[in-house]
C-alpha cells in the first residue's frame, strides 16, 4: 500500500468526522447514552442520514472520475484530488449543520475532544482495514459474495457514520469510565471531609430546577449555600461542581438530582449521601426511557431510601403519588402543600397579579405573610416545601419570609419579560409538563386583552405522548385566545384537545418551526397582549 493510499483514507476519515458534527452532538444531548443516541437517530433520520448520504456520494464519485481521468501510471494525483474533495465535502456539512441557536450547543469538553480523537482513529482504523481485506477481490466480480459484502463496505464506508461514531463512543467508553470514577471518588472525599457540611438532595418528576433555586435563596439568610447551577443534575455535573465550586465557608449543599433509567439516584446518593431529601413531584417525565410510572415512582423513591435515620424526608403534598409516598416512609418526614387538614406546612390567602403573588405561609404554631414576585400556585407550593425544609433546618419565620421575598424568577420558567411595545410576555419554555402546563395557562387566563400561546407542545412521554398532549390542549383552551402551534405532526394531538373544549378553528395557527412561530406572532399582536411561551424541544425533538 502507497503513502498516497494512507494519505486518503486518513483524509476520507477526518471528513467524515468533519460532517459528523451533528451526530456527536446528538450523542452529547443524550448523555453518550447509545439508546438515546440510537432514538434520536430515529426521530432526526432525514437531519441524520444526510451527512452520510452527501458524503457517499461525493466519495463514490471522485474516486470513479479521478480514476477515469488521471492517467493509469500517476497514483498520487487521485489520491490527492479524493482527499481533497472528501475535506472539503465535510466542512461544507460541518458548517451548513450547524446550529447557530441551539438550546444546548455542542460544547468542546475534553470528554468530547477525547470522543473526536478516539472517532478519528476508529474511522480510520476501520476504512484501512476494510481497504485491506477487500483490495485482493476488488477486480474479481462479485462471483465472492463474502468478499463481495467487503468490496461494497468499502465503498459505501461514509453511509454508516451514525453507526460508526456510536463503535467510537463504545470504544471511548472504558475510559471515560475510568475517568469519571476517578473523578467522582475525588468528589466523595471532599464531602467526606466536610463533617459540618448539610447535604440535601432534590429530585422529582418537574420543579427540580425551580425547588432549588427557591431553597437556596432562603436558606442564604441564615447558611452560606452552594447550589449546583443551572440544570446540573447528573453524577458528572454534581462531581464537578462539588470539586470546583464548593468553598470551606459553605455550611449548606443542595445537590438537584435528574434521572433517566432506574438507578440514576441511586448513583447520585452514592456521591451526595445527603441529610435532607426532597421529592418535588412524580408524574409521566421521561417514559421513553422509563416506560412506566411504577418505575419512574421507584427511582424517586431511591433519594429517600438513601437518607439516614437521623435526616428528613420532605414531600409536596399533590394528593397523589407524593402523598402515598410520604404515608409509606418510615423516617422523619413532612408534608407541604395548601391542605391545612393534611400538610405540616401550608399556603393560605393566596393572590396573583402580573406582578407577583401574596399568600400566607402556615404552620401549627405561626402563620406568616409572604410575598414573592414569582407566579403561579405551583411556585407557592414549591416556596411552601422549601419552607418546610427551611423551618427544620431552624430557620425564623422573619427569615424564610425575608428569604422568599428575595426569591428572583427562575429563567424559562413562569418568567415576566419587560417588553417595550406595551407586550406583556411571559417565559415559560424550559421543559414544560402537564401539571406545570396548566398552572402557566390559569396564570395567563389571569392576564388582560387577547392572550397568545406559542407552544411545540410535551416530548419524551413514550406511548403517553398523543393523549398528554391533547389534554395539554384542553388546558389551553381554557387559557388563551390564540394558539401557535410549533411542528405539524406533534401539534395534531394540540389541536384536537383545542377543538375538543370548543376552541375556534381559526385562532389555531401551525407553523413549522418556533421562529416561524414568534415571526407571525409579531404580525399580530398588539400593545396591551400577553403571550406565553409554553415549553421550547431539545435540539434533539426537531421534526
Amino acid at each position: 500500500m502507497s503513502v498516497w493510499s494512507l494519505l486518503l483514507m486518513a483524509c476520507a476519515s477526518i471528513g467524515c468526522l468533519l460532517a459528523a458534527r451533528i451526530l456527536i452532538h446528538y450523542f452529547q444531548l443524550e448523555s453518550y447514552q447509545h439508546p438515546g443516541y440510537f432514538r434520536t437517530l430515529k426521530r432526526n433520520f432525514r437531519k441524520a442520514v444526510l451527512p452520510s448520504a452527501v458524503m457517499t456520494v461525493v466519495w463514490l464519485l471522485s474516486l470513479i472520475v479521478f480514476a477515469y481521468v488521471v492517467p493509469e501510471d500517476n497514483d498520487w494525483l487521485p489520491c490527492i484530488c479524493v482527499s481533497i474533495c472528501m475535506i472539503v465535502c465535510g466542512l461544507v456539512i460541518h458548517k451548513l449543520l450547524r446550529a447557530k441557536s441551539a438550546k444546548k450547543p455542542l460544547k468542546y469538553t475534553p470528554r468530547i475532544k477525547r470522543l473526536y480523537i478516539v472517532c478519528a482513529f476508529t474511522f480510520f482504523g476501520l476504512i484501512l482495514l476494510l481497504h485491506q481485506l477487500s483490495a485482493p477481490f476488488q477486480s474479481s466480480g462479485f462471483q465472492n459474495i463474502p468478499a463481495s459484502i467487503l468490496v461494497i463496505l468499502f465503498s459505501l464506508f461514509p453511509l454508516f457514520i451514525p453507526l460508526w461514531i456510536a463503535l467510537g463512543g463504545l470504544i471511548a467508553w472504558p475510559v471515560e469510565k475510568l475517568i469519571s470514577e476517578m473523578y467522582f471518588r475525588d468528589a466523595q472525599r471532599i464531602l467526606r471531609e466536610r463533617k459540618d457540611l448539610i447535604r440535601i438532595g432534590i429530585t422529582g418528576s418537574w420543579g427540580k430546577t425551580s425547588v432549588k433555586f427557591i431553597l437556596g435563596t432562603i436558606l442564604e439568610e441564615k447558611f452560606h449555600t452552594l447550589v449546583t447551577p443551572s440544570s446540573f443534575n447528573t453524577p458528572m455535573g454534581v462531581t464537578r461542581v462539588i470539586r470546583t465550586s464548593l468553598e470551606p465557608g459553605h455550611r449548606v449543599f443542595v445537590a438537584e438530582m435528574g434521572a433517566r433509567h432506574v438507578g440514576d439516584i441511586r448513583e447520585m446518593c452514592r456521591l451526595v449521601h445527603p441529610q435532607y431529601g426532597i421529592l418535588t413531584s412524580v408524574g409521566p417525565q421521561h417514559l421513553d426511557t422509563f416506560k412506566t410510572i411504577e418505575r419512574i415512582t421507584k427511582t424517586k423513591y431511591e433519594l429517600m431510601d438513601a437518607i439516614p435515620s437521623d435526616g428528613a424526608c420532605f414531600f409536596a403534598d399533590d394528593d397523589g403519588i407524593c402523598r402515598d409516598l410520604f404515608q409509606k416512609t418510615q423516617k422523619e418526614k413532612y408534608l407541604a402543600g395548601m391542605d391545612p387538614d393534611t400538610d405540616d406546612v401550608w399556603a393560605e390567602d393566596i393572590s396573583v397579579s402580573p406582578e407577583g403573588s401574596r399568600f400566607t405561609l402556615c404552620r401549627r404554631d405561626c402563620r406568616i405573610p409572604c410575598t414573592t414576585v414569582l407566579l403561579g400556585e405551583l411556585n407557592i407550593r414549591n416556596i411552601v416545601l422549601c419552607a418546610s425544609v427551611a423551618f427544620s433546618l431552624g430557620m425564623t419565620g422573619e427569615q424564610i419570609s425575608r428569604g422568599i421575598r428575595k426569591i428572583r424568577p427562575i429563567e424559562h420558567r413562569l418568567q415576566l419579560i419587560p417588553n417595550p411595545g406595551g407586550i406583556t410576555l411571559i417565559d415559560d419554555a424550559f421543559n414544560s409538563n402537564i401539571r406545570g402546563a396548566e398552572q402557566a395557562f390559569k396564570v395567563l387566563h389571569q392576564f388582560p386583552k387577547t392572550r397568545i400561546v406559542i407552544t411545540p407542545g410535551m416530548v419524551e412521554l413514550g406511548k403517553m405522548e398523543y393523549e398528554m398532549n391533547r389534554q395539554f390542549g384542553r388546558y389551553m383552551a381554557s387559557g388563551c385566545d390564540i394558539a401557535i402551534l410549533v411542528g405539524k405532526k406533534r401539534s395534531e394531538a394540540i389541536a384536537e384537545g383545542l377543538k375538543e373544549n370548543h376552541f375556534p378553528d381559526q385562532n389555531i395557527h401551525v407553523t413549522d418551526s418556533l421562529d416561524e412561530a414568534a415571526a407571525y406572532m409579531r404580525t399580530i399582536v398588539k400593545p396591551g397582549d400577553t403571550v406565553l411561551f409554553e415549553n421550547d424541544l431539545p435540539d434533539n425533538y426537531t421534526e
